[in-house]
């Protein structure tokens, strides 16, 4: 594992802020679905001792974003096609909500971000740089659900990013996001420039379910054996 994954951190609180590196690092799709963390070498990468990056994994483990092997190893908890779908379902009902409550709270720069994120993540998947793509998918969907200023609800949010971050990396190359139409997101801008929260959080619930079907095809494809064989949704 590089630094370009996990940096450094300080050495106040260390527990805590090794928690929430590698809880950004999840969410972003730093890693992928059965990534065996090797806890002396993520304690060297990160400049810490082994205690708080031991500490830190397992409060994600309780949490159930990692797995806990009968060998004691630790690795990133997998998705099957039904709980991404069950997921799927929670995320369109919270960040549907979140979006909503953005469209007449998002600051002109941060609709900026948004535009910016989007031309990134166009860039990104036509160039076939599938971490970035992952990547600033996720700033842009926090950026919007951010401007909600609602705490608790992005809280959730993020709890099931948690979750759902490393499973996109199965996206590319053999699940990019596809649309019958334009791309959701520059709905979603243009939701927010009418101000009309409606039509953002349509926006949104029409990104999780387009954006999505190719890659719970390609989830229910590994569990029914068709997807080409080295899909099985382990790490690389």
């Amino acid at each position: 594992m590089s630094n370009e994954v996990i940096g450094l951190v300080g050495r106040d609180n260390l527990t805590a802020r090794v928690f929430q590196e590698l809880r950004l690092a999840l969410m972003e799709g730093r890693f992928r679905p059965g990534h065996r963390f090797k806890i002396r070498e993520l304690a060297s990468t990160m400049g810490v001792s082994e205690t708080p990056i031991r500490e830190a994994l397992m409060q994600l483990v309780r949490a159930r974003v990692l797995s806990m092997q009968a060998s004691r190893s630790i690795e990133v908890a997998r998705l099957s096609a039904a709980q991404y779908e069950e997921l799927r379902s929670i995320r369109i009902l919270l960040e549907g909500l979140a979006a909503e409550r953005a469209t007449t709270r998002i600051s002109k720069a941060d609709i900026a971000s948004l535009k910016k994120y989007h031309q990134a993540l166009v860039a990104a998947e036509r160039g076939g740089h599938s971490r970035e793509a992952v990547q600033v998918n996720w700033q842009f969907h926090h950026t919007l659900y951010k401007a909600a200023d609602a705490p608790e609800l992005l809280e959730m949010i993020e709890t099931i990013w948690l979750r759902n971050g490393p499973l996109f990396n199965l996206l590319y190359p053999h699940a990019t996001p596809t649309y019958p139409g334009r791309h959701q997101h520059l709905n979603v801008i243009d939701g927010l420039m009418a101000g009309d929260p409606e039509a953002v959080k349509q926006a949104i619930k029409d990104d999780l379910l387009e954006g999505g079907a190719r890659l719970l095809q390609l989830l229910q494809d590994i569990e029914a054996g068709t997807a080409p064989s080295h899909l099985d949704a382990t790490a690389t």
